[in-house]
């Protein structure tokens, strides 16, 4: 079961995540914040920084991939064309991260910030890992 951790301050963040939603019909990936419990709790499990929310966070069989992997293999999962966009893959990763780092530093700024992270609907609240 993929797993996908995201900033729940993040308006950008919580967008991506219904934009995911809107798209995958399987009900395939499951969502948690960073500032979860359950996030918090696979932060540590995978020994990455608790306080790390500079980016997504994506878990599948066993392993976890950040940033602009991230981004990919959670659309890699997707109904539409947005899938095929795993084939960005082919650019080179620190082309792909520098662009995502450049859009995460500005994204509060861009897109706004939430002070309290993003409360799923009660149908939504199924794909949600619980704290």
């Amino acid at each position: 079961m993929p797993i996908l951790l995201f900033d729940g301050h993040c308006n950008l963040c919580n967008a991506w995540v219904q934009f995911i939603v809107k798209r995958d019909s399987s009900s395939t990936i499951r969502f948690a914040s960073l500032q979860s419990g359950a996030g918090r709790r696979l932060l540590e499990e995978h020994k990455i920084d608790e306080n790390y929310i500079e980016s997504l966070v994506f878990f599948e069989e066993g392993s976890f991939s950040v940033s602009s992997n991230a981004a990919l293999r959670t659309l890699s999962y997707l109904d539409g064309w947005q899938k095929h966009l795993i084939f960005l893959t082919v650019v080179p990763r620190s082309l792909r991260d520098l662009v995502y780092r450049f859009i995460a530093k500005n994204r509060y700024k861009w897109f706004g910030r939430r002070e309290q992270c993003m409360v799923p609907t009660a149908e939504l609240s199924k794909r949600f890992l619980p704290d």
